[in-house]
């Protein structure tokens, strides 16, 4: 049975997010949650808690044993953009784009 987790509007762009997602994609949960651990990057921290959640999900709300769980699919989408403006010269202003992520795992049974 898969169970799956989402985390919205996460402040990381989706590009960045998926760099993590393709060292977890096919583990076992608990490995990827130790790759996760010493993985030096802010988006392995956002990952590693839809993991977390997740398995948490699958353990209460379908009684699966989190110790055979691993991870099926994870993908990033992107979430709204938030626009800024930076002042440049002359006048003149650029715009700079916050882009947002849309994170999922799916986990299951083997």
């Amino acid at each position: 049975m898969e169970v799956k987790a989402v985390a919205k509007t996460i402040r990381i762009a989706p590009r960045k997010v998926r760099l993590v997602l393709d060292l977890v994609r096919g583990k076992d949960a608990q490995e990827a949650l130790a790759i996760l651990k010493f993985t030096p990057n802010h988006a392995a921290a956002e990952v590693s808690k839809v993991v977390k959640s997740a398995v948490a999900n699958a353990k209460n709300n379908h009684q699966l044993d989190e110790n055979k769980l691993y991870i099926k699919a994870c993908y990033a989408d992107e979430g709204i953009t938030m626009k800024r403006w930076m002042p440049r010269a002359k006048g003149n202003a650029s715009q700079i784009l916050k882009r947002t992520s849309h994170i999922t795992v799916v986990v299951e049974e083997r």
